[in-house]
C-alpha cells in the first residue's frame, strides 16, 4: 500500500540523534547556539567574502510531513505524454507546505527533493523567532470560486507573531513556464527595530548531505548543488536586494546560529566550500528592517522570492531571473490558468461529474475540488501516468536526510489503482487511460533487471521511472492492474482494439500469475508463490490468506475472463473464471475462524447452536490458512504476533464492495460488528469514535488491532524515531476506512431495497461529512489521525488531528472522490457486477 509500514524497510534504518529536534533549522528561538568551528574561531565580529567553517555541519532530516498544502503547475497532456514545446514548456517543480513554511520542494522527477524548508527568522529588542516554531499559522486558498471551492493549488499562508510584533504573508506557487517556485511576501511590522531574515535550507537531489552554497554578492543571488558536478542547482533571489548575506553549515556557522548567539547577523560567508566538499548548509539574508513613519502603527516591505532549479548553473539562474521579471501577479494568473493561459481553472472545467457530485458533499465541494487538484499534482512529468502515494517523506523531521530515499513519493500499484478509479470517477478519462499504460513499467519481465522465475506479477514499490525499490509481492497488486483495465474498456476509455493489445501485453501474464503463481528470484526476495496465499498482504506486512487480497484477486480473475473472451482465448477465459469460482468456495475455510477468541456486543443475532464467542468471524490473516488454530501473527512494527483469531482488519468489506460476497452475508455482517465493538482494549480495538463538524459522531477505524505503525504510545516518539522499532508504538486511525464503511453501508442498503432519501442523507452527513471533517485546514486528508490513545506526542495532538505520518495521502483524497461519487450515483462507484454475476452461475 501506499507502502506504510513498508516505508520503514529502508529510511528508518539510520539512527537520527534526539539533537537534531533542537539544532539548526529547527532551533527553538529560546536556544542559543555557541559551537565553535575545530579549525576557525567563530566570533560576533563581522565575517565577510570568507568559506565557511564547520563542515559538514548537522546531520540533516527531512520535514515535518503533516503537510497543509502542496502544488505544482498544471500541465495538459500531448498524446498521452508531457511534452515540451514553446507554446506550452513544462514546469517540473512541486512545493510542500507545513507548519507555516515552506518544506521539501522537488524538481526534476516527482521524489527528488531540492529543497527541506524556507522560513523567515525575525529578530527584535531582546527576541529572535522562528516563523515555524513562534507564530500562529494560518493557510487559505489563493484562489476560489464563490462558494470557496479552491480552483488552484496556490496558497495564502499568514503567520502573527504571538505577541503582536510583526506578520509575514505569503502567496505561494510555481511558474507553469519555468522551473520557479514563487513567493510574493508581505512583511508588517507593529514596533520598530523588527528585522526579517529567509532562512533556507537546501537538500538539492534529495539528501542534505553533500550540499556546496555560493553567494554573488554582486548579483545578490545564492546559488547551491552538490559535490557530484552533474548535480541540479537551486538559485534564490529577491526583488529586493538582501541587505546583507550568508551561507554557512547547519548548527554551526549558518546564519540562524550566527543570530541566535546575539540577535544580529555578524557572519557574512561567501562560500560553503570547494567542488569536492559538502555538507549540511543554510542559506541566509538579511531583509531592510520596516520603518515605522511618526504616528503610524505599522509598517511594510513587500517583495518576490523565486526558488530556480535548473540542470545547470545557468540554466537555474535563468529561470530565477525570467519568473522574477515576469512578477508574481503575471505568474499566479497563469498558474490559475486565466484567459489564454492553460492552468489549474481548466483542468477543473474538464472534470464533467464533478459539479455534480458536489451535492452529495456536507461543505459545498471544498474537499472535493481540493482532492481533484491534490490528485492531479500527485502525478510525475517526466513519466507521464506515475501517480505517487503522497509528496511526503512519513515522520520526516526523524528520519535521515544522508541519503536519499523517496519515501511515499513513489509508485504502488495498490495506490495507484486507488487515484486512478478516483480519476475515472470524477470525469478525467486522460490521466487513468496514461496512468494505466504507464503500468507497463513495473510489471516484471524478462527485461526486468536482476530477475529470473515467473513473468507477470507487479513490482511492490518502484521509483516513477520504474527503478525497483522493494520486491515483495502482493497479490492485489496483480490484480487490480487487470481490474483498472477492464472498468476502462467498459467505460469506453479503451477502444476494443486497445483491452485486446493490453491483454496479450500485459493482463493476460498477470491473470496467469494468478492463476499459477511461480518462482520468483529478484533480490532478496527468492520465493516460489502459490495463490491464494500471497507473500505480502495490503499492508505489505506479513504472508499468509488475506480477505482483502482475495477480493482482489477473485475480481481481478473474472475480469481478465471477460477480456480473455473479448481477445477470443476462449481456453484462458474459462480457466481464469473457474479458477475464480474455486477460490471463491475456499474463503470459509481459509479466512473465517468459527472458534473465535473475540465477543460481539449484545444484541448481535445469532443461531441457536452459536455462542457468544464462537460467531464465524473473518480473521486479518491466516498465515496457514487455518483459521481455527492458534497460529500467531508474524511480530512488527515492535509489536510481538498475537493469535490469529485476535485481530480484526477491515479489509474483509472489500469481498462486497467488489462483488465478491453479498452486503447480507452473516460472516461479513458478525465481523463488522466485531470491528464496532469499541469496549475492546484499545491494543486490539478497530473502531473510534470523533465528532464531525456539526457536532454528530463520526466512526474512524485503525488499519487493525495490534497495529504499531504509529507514534509511541509511551513516550510520544514519532514511529521507529531512533531507527529502532519500540513496544509502545501504534498504528492510529486511517480516515480512508471510514470511506470504505461508507460504501459498504451503501451496498446493504441497496441490496435491501431500503436506501430511503432518510438513509440516503444519514450516509452521506455519517460517512461523507465523517471524511470531510479529517481534512486539516489546507484540505489536505491524512494517512492517519490522533486516536487519543496515550502520549499525544511534541505536538501535542488533538483528537482527529492528522499525525505527523503522511499527508495528503492519495489514497485517503481517492477514497472521499469514490465515495462522493458513489453517493451520488447511489451505486457504489468500484463495484464489478460482472464478478457477482459470474459467481452466481
Amino acid at each position: 500500500m501506499v507502502g506504510p509500514n513498508a516505508f520503514k524497510q529502508t529510511v528508518l534504518t539510520a539512527a537520527v540523534s534526539m539533537a537534531l529536534l533542537i539544532t539548526g533549522c529547527n532551533n527553538q528561538h529560546t536556544v542559543k547556539s555557541t559551537t565553535k568551528s575545530d579549525t576557525t574561531p567563530l566570533s560576533s565580529d563581522k565575517q565577510q567574502n570568507t568559506i565557511a567553517p564547520g563542515i559538514p555541519g548537522n546531520s540533516p532530516t527531512w520535514a515535518f510531513a503533516g503537510k497543509t498544502g502542496i502544488g505544482t503547475s498544471y500541465e495538459p497532456y500531448i498524446d498521452g505524454s508531457y511534452q515540451d514545446s514553446a507554446k506550452n514548456p513544462i514546469s517540473r517543480v512541486w512545493f510542500s507546505l507545513a507548519q507555516g513554511i515552506v518544506t521539501e520542494t522537488m524538481f526534476g522527477l516527482i521524489h527528488n527533493a531540492q529543497l527541506k524548508e524556507m522560513q523567515f527568522v525575525i529578530s527584535g529588542k531582546d527576541f529572535v523567532d522562528t516563523e515555524k516554531d513562534d507564530t500562529e499559522h494560518s493557510v487559505e486558498y489563493l484562489h476560489t470560486d464563490e462558494d470557496g471551492k479552491p480552483l488552484s493549488l496556490a496558497y495564502k499562508l499568514i503567520n502573527k507573531d504571538r505577541d503582536g510584533k510583526y506578520q509575514i504573508e505569503k502567496h505561494i506557487f510555481t511558474d507553469p513556464d519555468r522551473d520557479s517556485l514563487m513567493m510574493k511576501v508581505v512583511f508588517t511590522a507593529f514596533e520598530s527595530g523588527i528585522t526579517p531574515y529567509l532562512v533556507v535550507n537546501p537538500h538539492i537531489d534529495n539528501s542534505g548531505a553533500n550540499d556546496i552554497a555560493q553567494y554573488d554578492d554582486a548579483n545578490k543571488v545564492f546559488t547551491v548543488n552538490t559535490t557530484d558536478k552533474n548535480s541540479s542547482v537551486m538559485s534564490v533571489k529577491s526583488s529586493v536586494d538582501f541587505s546583507q548575506a550568508s551561507v554557512g553549515f547547519v548548527g554551526i556557522s549558518d546564519g540562524l546560529t550566527d543570530l541566535n548567539n546575539n540577535g544580529d547577523m555578524n557572519w557574512q560567508y561567501s562560500a560553503t566550500s570547494d567542488e569536492n566538499q559538502g555538507g549540511n548548509v543554510a542559506l541566509t539574508a538579511q531583509y531592510p528592517s520596516p520603518i515605522i513613519a511618526a504616528g503610524a502603527q505599522q509598517a511594510k516591505i513587500s517583495f518576490d522570492l523565486v526558488i530556480g532549479f535548473g540542470n545547470n548553473k545557468q540554466t537555474s539562474l535563468a529561470n530565477t531571473d525570467a519568473t522574477l521579471a515576469a512578477g508574481s501577479d503575471q505568474v499566479l494568473a497563469d498558474f490559475n490558468g486565466e484567459g489564454d493561459a492553460l492552468g489549474w481553472e481548466d483542468y477543473l472545467s474538464s472534470l464533467q461529474a464533478l459539479n455534480n457530485m458536489v451535492n452529495t458533499t456536507t461543505d459545498n465541494g471544498k474537499l472535493l475540488y481540493a482532492s481533484a487538484l491534490v490528485l492531479k499534482a500527485q502525478e510525475d512529468k517526466t513519466h507521464a501516468g506515475a501517480l505517487i502515494a503522497s509528496l511526503s517523506n512519513p515522520w520526516g523531521d526523524t528520519v535521515s536526510a544522508k541519503v536519499g530515499s523517496t519515501g511515499y513519493k513513489a509508485v504502488w500499484p495498490r495506490d495507484f489503482y486507488q487515484c486512478a478509479m478516483a480519476f475515472l470517477a470524477m470525469g478525467d478519462s486522460q490521466t487513468p487511460k496514461t496512468a494505466f499504460e504507464y503500468l507497463e513499467k513495473v510489471q516484471v519481465n524478462e527485461n526486468t533487471p536482476g530477475y529470473s522465475g515467473t513473468p507477470g506479477w507487479f513490482l511492490q514499490k518502484t521509483h516513477v521511472d520504474g527503478q525497483i525499490e522493494w520486491v515483495g509481492v502482493q497479490l492485489d497488486q496483480t490484480a487490480m492492474p487487470i481490474m483498472l483495465g477492464w472498468k476502462l474498456w467498459q467505460a469506453g476509455v479503451l477502444s476494443d482494439t486497445e483491452i485486446n493489445h493490453w491483454y496479450k501485453k500485459m493482463l493476460k501474464p498477470a491473470a496467469e500469475f494468478l492463476v499459477n503463481g511461480g518462482e520468483v528470484n529478484l533480490d532478496w526476495n527468492h520465493t516460489n508463490i502459490t495463490p491464494l496465499k500471497t507473500q505480502q498482504e495490503r499492508w505489505e506486512e506479513q504472508q499468509g490468506y488475506s480477505p482483502s487480497t482475495t477480493a482482489a484477486v477473485i475480481s481481478g480473475l473474472i475480469s481478465a475472463s471477460d477480456i480473455a473472451t473479448h481477445a477470443g482465448d476462449k481456453e484462458a477465459a474459462k480457466r481464469y473464471l473457474a479458477t475464480a469460482k474455486n477460490m471463491q468456495g475456499k474463503i470459509n475455510g481459509l479466512m473465517v475462524t468459527t472458534a473465535g477468541l473475540l465477543s460481539a456486543p449484545s444484541g448481535v443475532e445469532r443461531d441457536n447452536t452459536q455462542t457468544q464467542a464462537s460467531l464465524p468471524y473473518f480473521v486479518r490473516l491466516a498465515p496457514n490458512g487455518e483459521p481455527n488454530k492458534d497460529n500467531k501473527l508474524g511480530d512488527n512494527n515492535g509489536r510481538a504476533g498475537l493469535d490469529q483469531r485476535l485481530i480484526l482488519d477491515g479489509g474483509f468489506l472489500e469481498l462486497v464492495r467488489y462483488g465478491v460476497t453479498s452486503a447480507n452475508d452473516k460472516t461479513i455482517n458478525n465481523t463488522v460488528s466485531l470491528i464496532d465493538n469499541q469496549q475492546l482494549e484499545d491494543n486490539l480495538r478497530v473502531k473510534y469514535q470523533f465528532n464531525a463538524k456539526d457536532g454528530s459522531a463520526i466512526p474512524g477505524f485503525r488499519r487493525y488491532g495490534n497495529d504499531g505503525y504509529g507514534e509511541d504510545e509511551v513516550n510520544g516518539n514519532s514511529y521507529a524515531e531512533r531507527g529502532v522499532n519500540t513496544a509502545g508504538q501504534r498504528g492510529r486511525v486511517w480516515p480512508f476506512f471510514t470511506g470504505e464503511r461508507g460504501h459498504f453501508e451503501l451496498a446493504k442498503l441497496i441490496q435491501n431495497n431500503s436506501l430511503s432519501n432518510k438513509e440516503h442523507q444519514a450516509l452521506i452527513n455519517t460517512y461523507v461529512q465523517g471524511m470531510e471533517t479529517f481534512a486539516n485546514e489546507g484540505l489536505m486528508l491524512p494517512e492517519q489521525v490522533w486516536d487519543g490513545v496515550g502520549n499525544p506526542t511534541r505536538y501535542n495532538y488533538k483528537l482527529g488531528q492528522g499525525t505527523n505520518s503522511a499527508t495528503p495521502l492519495a489514497w485517503t483524497h481517492a477514497e472521499y472522490i469514490k465515495l462522493v461519487r458513489s453517493m451520488s450515483d447511489k451505486k457504489v462507484w468500484d463495484n464489478y457486477s460482472i464478478v457477482s454475476d459470474k459467481l452466481k452461475h
